[in-house]
């Protein structure tokens, strides 16, 4: 693939169809590249072992949206750098979301493990796309665990208009330690500030020693804006928002249409 050194690339509404599955094409296109291949998402490391496994993945991966990045040694993740949400922030954004928005779906990740009070449309949503089942436990004892550390706190609700209060109540909390980023159209996550795919796309550069030229990242959801902004090549998927769409160097198909590999030819092509 000519000067292209480093690809990433988004999961949900990305990499994978609406099932939450890799196609083959996906599959055959990346390992046809020889290409060192970063997954960049929000998802947890758990979440992301089938891609990975997969592909045989060894370039470092980007979890909780650049919260941590880890490598996989054998059947053992080895962190490389994590930052999680401070645990009295945590704690506040648990305690007041269920209390004042009841119908919102609520969860929330640690390195290893999904938490969640109980199991509603939210979060069975979220195990048909992971393949993944939470750990049923009050937020409260959950939060009295001294050494759990929390990467991600998840609300999820089909109301668009709930989604923009939701958002808006919690940027009013006015916590400087956490980002809230919505990703989709019905989800919405709180993370480290520090945790930003920009960071994670970062440091493989500069372990890599490349420049934003030799990057290329493909995307779908505001989420990925930062990733966009640190390649010098950005492929926005074609189910992306308009606005997602119009910060991209191209546009490319649909995750169903297996929008990655045919970016990924497209770059082979030119390059």
């Amino acid at each position: 693939m000519g000067h292209i050194k480093h690809i990433f690339s988004d999961m949900d509404g990305t990499l994978l169809d609406r099932d939450g599955n890799m196609s083959p094409a996906n599959k055959m296109a990346i390992e046809h590249s020889h290409i060192p291949f970063t997954l960049v998402s929000a998802r947890a490391p758990m979440e992301m072992m089938t891609v990975i496994n997969a592909l045989k993945l060894t370039a470092p991966q980007i979890a909780f949206n650049g919260g941590l990045i880890f490598k996989m040694q054998g059947h053992r993740l080895i962190p490389i750098q994590a930052s999680s949400i401070p645990a009295m922030d945590a704690q506040q954004i648990l305690h007041q979301v269920t209390r004042r928005f009841p119908n919102v779906s609520v969860s929330c990740y640690s390195m290893n493990a999904w938490y969640a009070e109980r199991i509603d449309a939210g979060i069975e949503l979220e195990r048909h796309i992971t393949h993944q089942t939470p750990t049923l436990v009050p937020f409260s004892k959950l939060i009295g665990q001294h050494d759990l550390r929390l990467f991600k706190i998840m609300m999820i609700t089909r109301d668009p208009n709930e989604l923009t209060r939701l958002q808006a109540y919690l940027r009013a909390m006015q916590l400087p330690t956490v980002a809230i980023q919505q990703s989709g159209r019905t989800f919405v996550e709180v993370t480290s500030k520090r945790a930003r795919k920009s960071t994670g796309i970062a440091f493989i550069r500069q372990q890599e020693r490349l420049q934003a030229n030799e990057l290329a990242a493909f995307g779908d959801g505001h989420n990925d804006l930062p990733m966009f902004e640190s390649v010098g090549h950005a492929i926005v998927m074609g189910n992306a928002l308009p606005e997602i769409k119009a910060v991209g160097e191209r546009v490319t198909l649909s995750n169903n249409e297996n929008g990655v590999a045919y970016g990924i030819r497209q770059l082979l092509v030119e390059s």
